[in-house]
């Protein structure tokens, strides 16, 4: 079995496209759709066809362009169960632990909730893949709109228990400013420094600064980093919960 082939690119103003091709059946997958006509202009540039959407959640920057891939491929639309009456256009749903196969692979669903209620994340363990949606950024976390601290706590900590090896793609390209406030809360942290130097270098170049890791986001990123001395003692929390750690690191990021 060859290994899946990945594009990632940009899309609106910070979203990433992302799409999976596999040379060997040609079953090819968007993870979410934040713009249809760019999607579609990468497929008929790479000659695939869109055989199936994953999709993370219901918000717009991730859905808009289901209708726009939807008529001229007719392709299977897996997305969250939770949140399957705001999603319009889903073929299937999927609830945290639930399986489907893609190009021989087995996928796996991660129910994620924080960012919304009904978020989820894919995992493809024969790859070492995870699609993060907006859970898991480099970096940093996804904001709540509709979870509580203890809720994007939970599932950072899930996703953390997965293999360190792990790569990470995400819904968007926030990884700068992020590692802006990172620096903030770790200043101790010489490989969140030499991280931030490879990230400025990275977008002075116009380049992506994705995939990441699951070791490397556990070693740099504060969201994912809240038992660490360091961080509490900046943050005036030494006894405090790990989940209080994790609300004042969200709090401040967001007044950033």
């Amino acid at each position: 079995m060859s290994s899946l082939m990945i594009e990632q690119f940009t899309c609106r103003s910070d979203n990433f496209g992302i799409i999976l091709h596999d040379p060997l059946t040609g079953d090819t997958a968007s993870i979410d759709a934040p713009d249809g006509a760019i999607i579609t202009n990468r497929l008929r540039q790479s000659g695939w066809a869109l055989t199936d959407l994953f999709i993370t959640h219901h918000h717009a920057d991730h859905v808009e362009g289901i209708p726009a891939l939807a008529l001229p491929y007719s392709p299977r639309i897996i997305g969250p169960k939770a949140e399957a009456e705001t999603i319009s256009g889903l073929t299937q749903t999927v609830g945290d632990g639930d399986t489907f196969k893609f190009a021989g692979r087995t996928v796996k669903a991660i129910s994620t909730p924080g960012h919304t209620a009904g978020h989820i994340c894919f995992y493809i363990p024969d790859e070492g893949l995870l699609f993060a949606g907006d859970t898991l950024f480099a970096l940093g976390c996804g904001r709540l709109f509709e979870g509580s601290p203890g809720d994007m706590f939970g599932s950072l900590s899930r996703l953390g228990e997965l293999p360190d090896e792990t790569r990470v793609y995400c819904g968007h390209e926030y990884t700068q400013s992020n590692a802006n406030f990172a620096v903030t809360v770790d200043p101790d942290n010489q490989e969140l420094a030499d991280r931030m130097k490879d990230i400025v270098d990275l977008r002075a170049k116009g380049l992506p600064t994705l995939p990441t890791t699951i070791g490397y986001e556990k070693r740099t990123n504060p969201f994912m980093r809240t038992s660490d001395a360091g961080i509490r003692k900046q943050l005036g929390m030494e006894t405090a919960s790990d989940v209080a750690v994790f609300a004042e690191l969200r709090r401040r990021k967001d007044g950033f």
